[in-house]
């Protein structure tokens, strides 16, 4: 009989780690493809680290996809997504290199939606003209060549715009979040501190920090976020909240949608995060166009398709520990359906965990672990020395294994964190 069909949407680090997990826990089982319209994955969490100590991350944290997944017999598929036919369980695709070829359909058994977001600085009015942000490498390297050869010393405002979640199929445990992911506008602007400092350009008080919400990353949980607010005051970092997202931004600053304005020479940005245009009004969606799951991250009327990462409805904060932690359960969940795991293994409750660490210059970072987001009594804050080795080590473990962190990484690196002093 032919083996089940696994087709995989997304190549960055949820598509690559669920074909990957898939692959570990269902064996030759089944046949995977992932489609990616590029074929290298993006190292996106590294990429304020890299422009602040002088290295290109177009150079640094670009990773072969293609060939990450060949070593697991995963086959690869260049081609832009179109759109989904749920009912026939078939993708739409059109192949993107070269330009100008036809629409395909490609046939599933499983589907895996693993696309991530769409990051909508177009959606913000004076962005193109006078908004800065590090999501991506020609953005970084914006940013750094205005701070090296253009900037006159002026102040600088870093934050994100409002984040418009679904609410549809969203379990009652889950708040509602008015920021996408604020790890980065705090990692940006502790790192951009020290660099400021370094390059004599200034320092901490040239930067306010601004939220939509009533508290900067809020799913960090109130003690962390009362430690992080209150070592940024001592080192004169501004601060302000309640500001219910960007209404535009401007060559004096940032103009926010409860009237205030925020004078800025540079504006550092990160945006609402939007699902793709084409998953928008689908059965298997929510109300703006995530993909609505169940705690196995399988959808409730279509347990054939899951979806995991920033694609996932539940995946709030958008955050990559979380992502990790969904293709866990994708890989076990696929092989339980193929007869390679038992349920007692696959089936265990999950509470997603936040845990971030953010690069603060000078060597050091923060560590954050925290599960009160979602109920749970977990949250812990560290600064200093391992922190900054631990987000080094973990980038060069990653590329140096193509992809994979073994099993026991994650819970070593917590141990350590939060029990060694450096």
């Amino acid at each position: 009989m032919a083996r089940p069909q696994v087709l995989v949407l997304g190549g960055n680090f949820a598509g690559l780690g669920a074909a990957q997990k898939i692959r570990e826990y269902a064996g030759d089982a089944v046949d995977i493809t992932v489609i990616d319209r590029k074929a290298y994955l993006d190292y996106i969490p590294n990429i304020p680290l890299e422009i602040f100590e002088g290295r290109d991350p177009a150079v640094t944290m670009h990773m072969d996809l293609v060939d990450a997944l060949a070593r697991d017999d995963i086959k690869f598929r260049q081609a832009e997504v179109l759109g989904l036919d749920i009912d026939a369980r078939q993708v739409r695709v059109r192949p993107n290199e070269p330009p100008g070829a036809p629409e395909y359909r490609v046939g599933y058994d499983y589907l895996v939606i693993a696309l991530g977001a769409k990051l909508a600085y177009d959606e913000i009015e004076g962005f193109a003209e006078h908004g800065h942000t590090v999501s991506d490498a020609f953005h970084a390297n914006r940013l750094i060549e205005y701070l090296k050869n253009d900037y006159k010393g002026g102040p600088i405002a870093v934050g994100s715009d409002r984040f418009e979640q679904g609410r549809k199929g969203k379990p009652d445990w889950l708040p509602i979040a008015l920021a996408a992911c604020e790890g980065p506008p705090v990692e940006v602007s502790l790192s951009l501190a020290h660099w400021l400092e370094e390059h004599g350009k200034g320092g901490a008080k040239n930067i306010t920090i601004f939220t939509p919400a009533e508290l900067i990353a809020e799913d960090a949980g109130e003690e962390v976020v009362r430690q992080l607010l209150d070592a940024a005051s001592k080192m004169g970092f501004g601060y302000m909240n309640n500001t219910q997202g960007i209404k535009r931004l401007t060559a004096e600053g940032v103009e926010f949608l409860d009237g205030r304005k925020l004078e800025a020479e540079i504006s550092i940005v990160f945006p609402n995060w939007k699902p793709h245009d084409f998953l928008k009004g689908l059965p298997i969606s929510d109300e703006v166009g995530f993909i609505i799951t169940d705690m196995r991250m399988r959808n409730p009327d279509h347990p054939e398709i899951f979806a995991c990462g920033d694609a996932a409805a539940i995946t709030v904060p958008k955050l990559g520990a979380i992502g990790h932690q969904e293709t866990e359960i994708v890989g076990k969940q696929i092989a339980k359906d193929v007869g390679r795991l038992p349920a007692e293994r696959t089936d265990e409750p999950w509470m997603p965990e936040v845990i971030c660490i953010g690069d603060m210059g000078g060597g050091r970072a923060f560590y954050i672990h925290s599960n009160s987001w979602f109920g749970g009594d977990t949250q812990v804050l560290k600064m200093g020395r391992l922190p900054y080795a631990q987000k080094v080590l973990y980038k060069e473990m990653f590329f140096r294994n193509h992809g994979k962190i073994p099993n026991w990484g994650l819970p070593v690196a917590k141990w350590t964190a939060e029990h060694l002093e450096i």
